[in-house]
């Protein structure tokens, strides 16, 4: 029962995370940029694993109860996405700020923190994914099965963010001309416009 459970909480949220949006884009480009990849690594995957006991544990009752929490998360997420968006698009369209290099300047290591954070905790879809999805499919498990499974969930996430943040070096050649920065800040830029107005409507 352990095994399965531990393999079901892996396989599960491995095919959740791996959908391209506003937190695997700023991985990415942090690791493009080799600038501050292990804090940004490490967040992920710990706010990840924070969010998977949560949802293990019950927290998806608890927004179910409390509608409002989630009806601010939604509108602080989607202010925040947007005003993201229009910054990646600033990036693209000015070709001199696209090829700062790892050892140029960038921004702090608080900004980006700061930054990677609301990105986690300000996406309602975060805590549809880890609080309620993976939630709900650890219930069916007795107390060990779920605690399995939540390991199992927190080393998929940690193995992805650390083969994003720091894999994604092998693709600095291509991004070595402002043209590949520019199709991945305006990539970027439409991604988190679009999560946005999404969010906003749903």
């Amino acid at each position: 029962m352990s095994t399965t459970a531990f393999a079901h909480g892996f396989t599960s949220t491995a095919l959740l995370i791996m959908a391209i949006g506003a937190q695997n884009a700023f991985v990415l480009r942090q690791g493009l940029r080799r600038e501050h990849v292990l804090p940004v690594v490490l967040v992920c995957a710990l706010s990840d694993a924070v969010l998977l006991q949560a949802g293990v544990w019950g927290m998806g009752g608890v927004l179910a109860a409390r509608p409002e929490w989630a009806q601010f998360m939604r509108w602080a997420g989607a202010l925040f996405l947007a005003a993201y968006a229009v910054q990646a698009a600033a990036r693209a369209l000015r070709p001199a700020h696209l090829l700062v290099s790892a050892n140029g300047p960038g921004a702090s290591l608080r900004s980006t923190v700061l930054t990677v954070v609301a990105l986690t905790w300000l996406n309602p879809h975060v805590y549809l994914d880890t609080v309620v999805l993976l939630g709900t499919m650890a219930s069916p498990y007795p107390l060990w099965g779920r605690a399995t499974f939540a390991a199992g969930g927190s080393l998929a996430s940690a193995l992805w963010f650390l083969s994003l943040g720091f894999g994604s070096r092998w693709l600095a050649p291509v991004f070595a001309s402002p043209r590949a920065w520019r199709v991945l800040d305006g990539g970027t830029a439409i991604t988190m416009m679009g999560l946005a107005v999404a969010m906003g409507l749903s």
